[in-house]
C-alpha cells in the first residue's frame, strides 16, 4: 500500500469570532460537531482544532507504541496516553508551540530502560509526531 488518504470537512458560517463551524469526518465518527472561537479559547460544549489535534496524537503515539512493544515481544496489557498540545500567542496570531505526551503502561515483564527506548521510539515515528513542527516531550511510566 503506496499511501493512504483519509479526509474531514469544517464548516465556517460568519465571522472569525461570533459566528460558529461543524466539523464532520470521513468515518462518521465527528458528524456536523461544532466548533467555535469560545469553545477554542474559552468552554462552550463542542470541540477545537487543539483539541482534535491532542486526540490524533494520543491515538497516534499510543497505537505506535503498541507495535513497537509488540514487536520487541512486549505485549502491552493497558497503554493510556494523555496529550496536552500548547496553544500560545504569537505576535497577531496564535501557534502549537509544544505537545506534552504523557503514557501509563501496563506492560507485564518489561525492563524500564527498554520501555523507555520504546516509547522513544514510537514518539519519533508516530507519523502526527512527524507532522507538528512543535517541540513534543514524553513522560512513560510502567504502571
Amino acid at each position: 500500500m503506496a499511501s493512504i488518504l483519509r479526509h474531514a470537512t469544517a464548516v465556517w458560517n460568519g465571522s472569525g469570532k461570533e459566528e460558529k463551524g461543524a466539523i464532520t469526518t470521513e468515518s462518521g465518527v465527528l458528524e456536523a460537531v461544532p466548533y467555535s472561537a469560545s469553545r477554542r479559547f474559552g468552554e462552550e460544549k463542542g470541540t477545537n482544532p487543539e483539541e482534535l489535534i491532542a486526540a490524533a496524537h494520543a491515538g497516534c503515539f499510543t497505537m505506535a507504541v503498541a507495535f513497537q512493544l509488540s514487536g520487541a515481544g512486549h505485549e502491552p496489557e493497558r497503554l493510556e496516553t494523555r496529550a496536552d498540545v500548547s496553544l500560545t500567542k504569537e505576535g497577531e496570531g496564535w501557534k502549537i508551540d509544544s505537545v506534552q505526551l504523557q503514557l501509563k503502561a501496563k506492560v507485564a515483564d518489561m525492563d524500564a530502560k527498554k520501555f523507555q527506548e520504546i516509547a522513544e521510539k514510537a514518539k519519533a515515528g508516530c507519523p502526527v509526531s512527524k507532522l507538528l513542527n512543535a517541540k513534543i516531550t514524553l513522560k512513560a511510566d510502567l504502571v
